[in-house]
């Protein structure tokens, strides 16, 4: 019988090693695999509406190790609160990445509003409304690995090109999905412990750009903080009650290109920005990779919050 319980632990021993070599290998694969999706229990539906000519369902992929949803008709927004007797009152909203037509859920939106919430301000992640991809994931992974005409090197600097933070797609969608999910966590405030004169904004690559977007253009959002992480870098005419930004790119981003025009446009509106250029982390690393100088933003963030007076506790 000793015998057997040591076969069994030594069989439990490898498969528990194969696993683990199974998912580093997924984290470091860029393959696109299907995944079924997630049950998502705390996902709150914004009652937005759906998107016109959207030809199928809502589905899930895991590429690099992380989950992804494509085709999504429906926005959520997922509370991730404080434990009890830890929120100061701060509250984030979370926009994932992926070019308007799908959201890295993992990497960029559930990792960092955990992150946040374990620092005790709360956090939600908001699932906002993409435009249609095809229905099949083989057709829609040919689409993603297709040739890409490289980037048009303009030698004069004295001219400015379109700034990829203010995308020409239609993003009508997406303002609206961030618009509700601000009106509802306004509205159920006190429920939530948050304090909205402190409500900001945070997004990764094009949930970047919905960030800037949302902070350009919205009458209904009043932003106290916005946070765009490798978003684009063109300049923008800033609101004269724009919020104060702390800004996120690594020089090997090719969002970055040398540009500080959406730096230069705060600066010269004469509103708090606070820029971080990393040496690396390239593209895409969320809360961060493995030995990337790009690792310690958010305790940077974390140290501009807190120093701004964005963390501090009001009395009851």
């Amino acid at each position: 019988m000793l015998l057997n319980c040591r076969n069994a632990l030594k069989q439990f021993t490898s498969v528990f090693f194969l696993l683990i070599i199974f998912k580093l290998t997924l984290a470091q694969d860029g393959t696109i695999y299907p995944l079924q999706a997630p049950a998502e229990p705390n996902a709150i539906p914004l009652g937005t509406g759906g998107v016109a000519n959207q030809p199928a369902p809502e589905s899930w992929f895991r590429q690099w190790g992380d989950p992804m949803a494509r085709n999504i008709s429906t926005a959520t927004l997922t509370p991730f609160l404080p434990k009890a007797g830890t929120a100061n009152g701060a509250a984030v909203i979370v926009a994932p990445g992926g070019g308007f037509r799908w959201l890295s859920m993992g990497n960029e939106g559930w990792e960092v509003a955990q992150a946040l919430a374990d620092k005790g301000i709360s956090a939600f992640v908001l699932k906002y409304r993409l435009h249609p991809t095809a229905p099949s994931l083989d057709s829609f992974s040919a689409w993603m690995s297709r040739p890409r005409m490289p980037a048009p090197v303009n030698s004069d600097t004295s001219k400015t090109e379109t700034p990829p933070s203010r995308p020409q797609v239609d993003l009508s969608n997406q303002l609206a999905d961030a618009e509700a999910a601000y009106a509802m966590i306004v509205k159920h405030a006190r429920e939530w412990g948050v304090d909205t004169n402190r409500i900001g904004m945070i997004g990764f690559s094009a949930g970047a750009g919905l960030t800037m977007h949302s902070t350009l253009h919205s009458k209904k959002m009043k932003l106290a903080f916005i946070g765009p992480i490798y978003g684009g870098m063109g300049p923008v005419e800033v609101p004269k009650n724009a919020p104060p930004m702390f800004n996120v790119i690594a020089t090997d981003d090719f969002l970055f290109g040398g540009k500080f025009g959406v730096i230069e446009s705060w600066h010269k509106a004469g509103i708090p920005v606070e820029f971080h250029l990393y040496q690396n982390g390239g593209h895409g690393f969320g809360l961060g990779n493995p030995n990337r100088t790009s690792n310690k933003w958010f305790d940077a963030f974390m140290h501009w919050l807190e120093v701004n007076g964005f963390l501090k506790r009001k009395p009851a």
